[in-house]
């Protein structure tokens, strides 16, 4: 099996619904993504996906995060946007974009990693 794995990193505030504690009110973090992917082959030039296409995959869909309120972005204007549910959101639009691109290709999305803080973060693994 091989993997890949694409970073990137975006400001963002959010507010945890019904949840009673210091981070309840609206606060912000520089939050990091950690995509992975992963599948058995290789394509003819030796490539499980090629880097650059992840990255522009995932400018659009962090952009539609960056340095805005999660809580009033969709999905998180109905969905808590929790550190789990970010992730949950990146490696479904990431999944998307690899089925749109080849619906038949053996690459998916092994998980995806979400840093609230350079010590805290949440994996979702499809």
């Amino acid at each position: 099996m091989f993997e890949i794995t694409v970073e990137h990193k975006f400001p963002a505030a959010h507010a945890l619904r019904n949840y009673k504690g210091a981070t309840e009110p609206i606060h912000g973090h520089n939050w990091r993504s950690e995509v992975t992917l992963a599948g058995p082959k290789l394509d003819e030039c030796g490539l499980l996906a090629d880097f650059i296409e992840v990255k522009a995959w995932l400018d659009q869909i962090i952009g539609r995060l960056d340095h805005k309120f999660l809580n009033e972005t969709p999905p998180f204007d109905s969905v808590n946007p929790s550190a789990e549910n970010v992730a949950k959101f990146i490696a479904d639009e990431v999944d998307g974009a690899l089925k749109s691109k080849s619906p038949s290709a053996p690459v998916k999305v092994a998980y995806v990693r979400v840093w609230e803080t350079d010590h805290c973060s949440a994996v979702y693994r499809p």
